[in-house]
């Protein structure tokens, strides 16, 4: 008898923040799950962005996303709209677009298909 044993390690999730003209842009890559959506979460904190907080995340690195990075988004969502602000999503990859599409996020937070569009808006 062979035994395997398989461990999941999360990988490291890579969030940069950059500021242009009053917008915060926040470029995630990588998986979004509740091991490693701590730099998310701080990137999204309301002492980390502007004032109104402008928001655009940009998603076309992100692999995959669960019910975590969902509630990162709705959060950050419910905290800056009291400010005066906005959050869209940019670039959001097919499959993690269908996750966000069955739990509804599309219709809370707008998503563009790419990060010039979001910042257009």
């Amino acid at each position: 008898m062979v035994e395997t044993e398989n461990a999941y390690q999360a990988q490291p999730l890579e969030v940069t923040s950059t500021a242009t003209d009053g917008i915060t842009v926040v470029s995630v890559a990588g998986e979004i799950d509740h091991n490693s959506a701590g730099p998310l979460i701080e990137a999204l904190g309301l002492g980390e962005l502007g004032d109104p907080p402008r928001v655009v995340v940009d998603l076309r690195q992100v692999s995959f996303m669960d019910s975590s990075g969902i509630n990162v988004l709705l959060a950050a969502h419910r905290d800056i709209a009291p400010a005066s602000g906005w959050l869209r999503l940019a670039g959001v990859q097919p499959y993690v677009m269908r996750t966000l599409e069955l739990v509804g996020v599309h219709h809370i937070i707008p998503c563009h298909p790419g990060l010039q569009e979001a910042l257009a808006a």
